[in-house]
């Protein structure tokens, strides 16, 4: 009697597990993950520009430390990497109606973001740092002592520079820029009296262009984890990045790859 009622519940669950796990089959065949095997191809999107993360060399390749990340995984699938260049302000629209597979461009984790599209484990943390004028070196300390009205503050237009610099210096003067670069320029020509933006940024501006124009306050003062972003209904690929982002740091690739674009000042000339 007891062998019978096991029999029989088994075959229930059978019954009631089998369309869950069809749903789970069917889920996984329209991974990205598929697609991206069949055509052999991972596109990557990004917006080249951002130092050290993703630039173009003087003879239009693209280099950096997500462009390394994005060739080692799509080494890891066994595909060609094929880099899609595109404007900032689209890129989540862009991945949203797959124009490419999956974004690795120095993109900040938010929950605003994370609304509209699914993020991996962060694979690297930052936060916002402070260019300053050298004009001001010994008056100003700390990112606090620039709210105030008769400072110009500056950052990039769309990023968590310029929230951060609106939420924590709301006194301040701001004003947006389409490129970090050229909001860079205006504090080492003294016409803003600092820049708010990625620690990484601030850092390489400093040694390529501040020498006796600016100061770096490298101290972060928020906290901004970069992830990979992909379409939202895909746990197989996501399972994948995640998997291979501990990979990627376990076998000491990331690290290699970080003292080359953070460390170093080699690849400066290279770049145009």
């Amino acid at each position: 009697m007891k062998k019978v009622l096991i029999s029989l519940f088994a075959l229930a669950f059978l019954f009631v597990s089998a369309p869950a796990f069809a749903d789970d089959i069917n889920l996984a065949k329209k991974s990205t993950i598929e697609s991206i095997v069949k055509s052999g191809e991972l596109r990557v999107g990004f917006e080249s520009g951002y130092q050290p993360f993703e630039m173009t060399n003087k003879k239009g390749e693209y280099m950096g430390f997500d462009v390394d990340m994005a060739k080692a995984l799509a080494k890891s699938m066994g595909v060609k990497w094929v880099p899609v260049n595109l404007a900032w302000d689209g890129i989540i629209p862009a991945l949203t109606t797959k124009k490419f597979d999956v974004l690795i461009g120095g993109m900040t984790i938010t929950q605003e973001r994370n609304l509209a599209i699914n993020f991996s484990d962060p694979y690297i943390v930052v936060g916002q740092a402070v260019l300053l004028n050298k004009r001001h070196e010994g008056k100003i300390k700390s990112y606090k002592d620039l709210n105030d009205p008769k400072y110009v503050i500056v950052s990039r237009l769309g990023t968590t520079g310029e929230q951060a610099a609106k939420k924590m210096l709301p006194k301040a003067n701001y004003k947006a820029f389409e490129a970090e670069a050229e909001a860079a320029m205006e504090v080492i020509q003294g016409n803003a009296d600092a820049l708010i933006y990625d620690l990484p940024f601030i850092e390489k501006i400093q040694a390529q262009h501040g020498a006796g124009k600016t100061i770096a306050l490298s101290e972060p003062f928020t906290f901004e984890p970069l992830a990979m972003a992909i379409r939202k209904g895909d746990p197989d690929f996501l399972n994948f990045l995640n998997n291979f982002i501990r990979q990627y740091k376990g076998d000491g690739k990331w690290q290699r790859s970080y003292n080359k674009w953070f460390k170093s000042t080699e690849w400066f000339d290279k770049v145009e």
